[in-house]
């Protein structure tokens, strides 16, 4: 198992590329923020861009200052080059850790 850590900016940015086969098992969200802030999230395969409406699986989750939305119900399966790229609406306040293993 691996992990990896990104501070989420305003626009969509890749925040996990698969490199082979693999499989995020949990996804953290903590916004370090005192105020509240609206996060998204991206499904993307390797061609898709996040202009395509069809990739977002989370909208405007509202996540309360100080606090920390986990995604951990569902396995999510990726081929190589897949992504999953997220934003928050006030940037630099928001850490994501993405938890994963390889196939």
């Amino acid at each position: 198992m691996a992990i990896t850590n990104y501070t989420l900016g305003t626009s969509p940015a890749n925040i996990y590329t698969s490199s082979g086969a693999t499989v995020v098992s949990t996804m953290y969200f903590c916004n370090n923020h005192t105020s509240a802030i609206n996060l998204n999230v991206y499904l993307l395969q390797s061609s898709a861009t996040v202009a395509n409406a069809s990739v977002q699986i989370y909208k405007d989750v509202q996540l309360a200052a100080n606090d920390t939305y986990v995604v951990d119900m569902e396995k999510l399966v990726f081929g190589n080059g897949e992504k999953i790229q997220a934003n928050a609406s006030t940037g630099s306040v928001v850490t994501a850790t993405i938890s994963y293993v390889g196939l």
